[in-house]
């Protein structure tokens, strides 16, 4: 193996170059990993179009140590080549990317996706849109057998979503909206539909991704061009939904999510908006309408479901948008997907093979 490798390295605000780096060296608790896969997102996108928002660039991060140019993506999967123990080298893995220190009070409750010392490879530390990535090892679930690697690469991010879904408090029975079903939407509810047995709505612009919702298996799908929160109120007969998660971070969804739900019921922000939501605390407040927030997800709890949901075969070759390689990333990827280009999950090739 070479010492140096093909790596995507951020510079600064659309600044990604294409770069040979040295190899990482693990630490005793890391394995060397060769990346078959990186998937981008969204927060890939903001990062290279506006950043740095996350990326250590110009102040050390507290948890990794990082800071300076850094190499970019947290969704990756591939093969492990200087193993030991449960992951000998061979073992195809896929990454949560969130690391964890396991001895603060957060991670003593379980908690683990909001440690006192937590960070997130590709975001606070090198990533996967690389060559090789250096991972450690609690981070890494084996890819279940038959499962792709293009579609393998959508476990973290589902693994994101199933937290989400776990965080909204559902119980079997109840209503519930989803306002967003862009890929986030999309993961938040396939993780709902492998933890209960609810009645979904999913409301967006009308076209492809509310199509992909009704092949998934919402029970109603709503144009957000409509009225909607008279059409939940009118599906609900009056009552409003249980459950309302705004996983678009449009503007003003939020407060459209606050006016459609029930008496008592429950609200999970997952979209980030780019602007402050105005809220009406005088109807929150007299409704007892629960607010409620998602971040990352717990590794041992979600990324292992994340991989069987997904081995389904159902949820990845709807969500799947192309597959390109690492010189690709900016012009086929990022920049598209910065502009709103793209609908679905592009996944990168760091070593350019499609094995």
């Amino acid at each position: 193996m070479s010492s140096t490798m093909k790596a995507a390295v951020y510079h600064g605000p659309r600044d990604i170059r294409i770069e040979q780096v040295p190899v990482p060296e693990p630490r005793a608790d890391e394995v060397l990993v060769a990346v078959r896969r990186s998937g981008i997102c969204g927060t890939d996108a903001t990062e290279w179009a506006t950043g740095p928002v996350m990326v250590p660039l110009h102040q050390r991060h507290p948890a990794s140590g990082h800071l300076g140019p850094m190499i970019p993506g947290h969704e990756f999967v591939g093969e492990v080549v200087d193993g030991h123990g449960e992951l000998p080298t061979g073992t195809f893995v896929a990454a949560g990317a969130g690391v964890w220190c396991g001895r603060c009070d957060r991670c003593a409750l379980g908690r683990t996706n909001i440690c006192r010392a937590y960070y997130t490879l590709g975001l606070n530390a090198p990533g996967g849109l690389a060559e090789y990535v250096a991972v450690p090892t609690r981070t890494l679930r084996r890819l279940p057998d038959g499962l792709s690697f293009d579609e393998a690469a959508m476990a973290q991010p589902l693994a994101v979503g199933l937290h989400a879904a776990r965080r909204a408090g559902v119980r079997d029975g109840e209503s519930v909206v989803i306002i967003g079903a862009g890929a986030i939407g999309t993961f938040v509810f396939a993780g709902l539909s492998h933890l209960h047995h609810a009645e979904v709505t999913v409301i967006d612009l009308p076209g492809a991704k509310l199509e992909r919702a009704a092949k998934l298996g919402a029970n109603h799908t709503l144009s957000a061009r409509d009225d909607v929160v008279d059409r939940v109120l009118e599906n609900t007969r009056g009552r409003g939904a249980d459950v309302v998660i705004e996983a678009s971070g449009a503007p003003g969804q939020f407060e459209t999510a606050l006016r459609m739900v029930t008496t008592g019921g429950r609200v999970l922000a997952v979209g980030l908006p780019k602007e402050k939501p105005i809220v009406d605390l005088f109807a929150l407040t007299l409704r007892e309408v629960t607010v409620d927030s998602t971040v990352a997800h717990v590794c041992d709890e979600d990324l292992g479901p994340a991989l069987e949901i997904l081995s389904e075969g159902t949820l990845g070759p709807l969500l799947l948008h192309s597959v390109i390689g690492l010189d690709d990333l900016v012009d086929l990827g990022l920049e598209p997907l910065a502009n709103g280009q793209i609908d679905g999950k592009i996944v990168v090739t760091p070593s350019g093979t499609n094995a």
